[in-house]
């Protein structure tokens, strides 16, 4: 009887919900639409006249912020110079279809003291207009809640978008033909990269950067980057992939990093940042480095294939300390730097508190791990690695004044000329450590 009642109601309110949709008046679907965004193209808009629409784009804008409602883009190009984006605004693009262009030197849109928006599916392009090397086609500036989904930022002198004091969602976004960097963000928030694509930059892929040493807390993770130059020179301010500047708490993970001028991945200065399972390939210089003032680094489970240098944890001189580096394959180390002729092939090279554990290194046309130069060196432990092919395996530093290393448990494989060396500066002077480590009272063997 109970299933009975419940059957009927179901009929009744089916029936009656039926009929009220019945009376209902029919609406347009360009009526629906109205209801829920705002055309551009309402405003004035149309795409490919090669004109300014600068005003007109503005007003949809402020109309869609000011009614809540998203901003629809046709498909097609359409000129613009330094649009203000408004809060709360959502602009949607037709995908790989709606671009935006630049008219002149000034950036194509700004995000400045406001928040809450959402740019998506539209493709931000310098063509052949001049553009200044410190700008960018989209520039953010003490905003939160930013979110840049499968945009695409291409072509200009200048960088794809540059972040100042902001939190900022970049996701499944391509940056091409870009003079400078991808990404330049200064000071964030909480910056999140996922998923991009970068590809042909002047001078970097992703700089992670702050004015002062201070926690920060960007995520670079699951992006390829490729193709990365060093037009504006120097020794390795460029021509880095993923570039971490006096930024703390930086997780730099599972990106595709290759063809870099200098460095996949660079830690200069950096606090408690994590770089790992990264594929490094073909660096001209140290593939992952982690130099000068940096505390805290954990370097685990990359693959660096192709490089100058492999892996290097240095500048105790200047207070760089504190690192793991374990788990990763070191493999075909080039016997010199096409960029920079004072770096000598090496595997994994540590200075200052560090622990090299679990690495497998192969194919090394010098020093396969080596700890210390000169007296630079203090709390080094080389434990558990495996070698091969190099022409010395593990080579510690063994002047006057390095502190202490331990090495214990690693095997070593088809070395050309000496398994364990200790060395003064660049010279061999004990070409048989471990049968001699008594001598040396800063090394002790397990």
């Amino acid at each position: 009887m109970r299933n009975h009642t419940r059957l009927s109601s179901r009929r009744q309110f089916l029936a009656f919900f039926g009929g009220a949709m019945l009376a209902a008046p029919a609406l347009h679907p360009s009526a629906l639409m109205a209801q829920t965004a705002v055309s551009a193209s309402e405003f004035g808009l149309v795409p490919d006249t090669g004109l300014d629409q600068s005003a007109a784009f503005q007003a949809a804008i402020d109309a869609a912020a000011n009614q809540g409602l998203p901003l629809l883009l046709p498909a097609g190009t359409i000129r613009l110079r330094d649009i203000a984006l408004s809060e709360g605004l959502v602009i949607q693009g037709v995908r790989g279809r709606s671009f935006l262009a630049a008219l002149d030197e000034a950036p194509i849109a700004r995000i400045a003291g406001v928040g809450t928006i959402t740019l998506s599916d539209i493709g931000f392009d310098r063509g052949s207009e001049p553009f200044a090397p410190d700008r960018a086609l989209l520039e953010i500036e003490s905003a939160t809640d930013i979110g840049l989904y499968r945009c695409s930022f291409r072509n200009g002198e200048g960088s794809g978008v540059r972040i100042h004091d902001a939190q900022v969602v970049i996701d499944d976004c391509v940056f091409a033909r870009l003079g400078d960097a991808a990404i330049h963000a200064m000071d964030s928030r909480g910056l999140t990269v996922t998923g991009c694509r970068i590809d042909q930059c002047g001078n970097a892929g992703i700089r992670v950067w702050r004015s002062e040493i201070g926690e920060d807390a960007s995520i670079i993770m699951g992006n390829r980057i490729s193709d990365i130059g060093w037009s504006g020179g120097g020794n390795g301010q460029n021509g880095n992939g993923v570039n971490v500047f006096r930024a703390g708490g930086v997780i730099v993970a599972d990106n595709h990093i290759s063809d870099c001028a200098f460095t996949a991945v660079r830690l200069n200065g950096s606090r408690n940042t994590q770089v790992t399972g990264n594929v490094c390939r073909d660096c001209g210089e140290v593939a992952i480095f982690s130099e000068f003032e940096f505390s805290g680094s954990v370097i685990s489970d990359n693959i660096v294939d192709g490089a100058a240098a492999g892996i290097s944890i240095t500048n105790l001189d200047r207070g760089g300390q504190l690192a793991v580096c374990s788990g990763n394959i070191v493999r075909n180390i080039a016997p010199f730097s096409p960029v920079n002729p004072d770096v000598s092939p090496y595997g994994i090279y540590a200075e200052a508190e560090t622990v090299i554990s679990g690495n497998a290194v192969e194919g090394v046309p010098g020093r396969g791990i080596a700890a210390g130069f000169g007296p630079y060196l203090r709390n080094v432990v080389i434990s558990a690695n495996m070698v091969r092919g190099a022409d010395i395996g593990i080579a510690v530093s063994v002047v006057e004044g390095a502190g202490a290393v331990r090495i214990q448990g690693n095997l070593l494989a088809d070395i050309l000329d000496h398994p364990v060396a200790g060395l003064a500066w660049d010279e061999v002077v004990e070409p048989e450590l471990i049968a001699n480590a008594g001598r040396y009272p800063n090394v002790s063997v397990g």
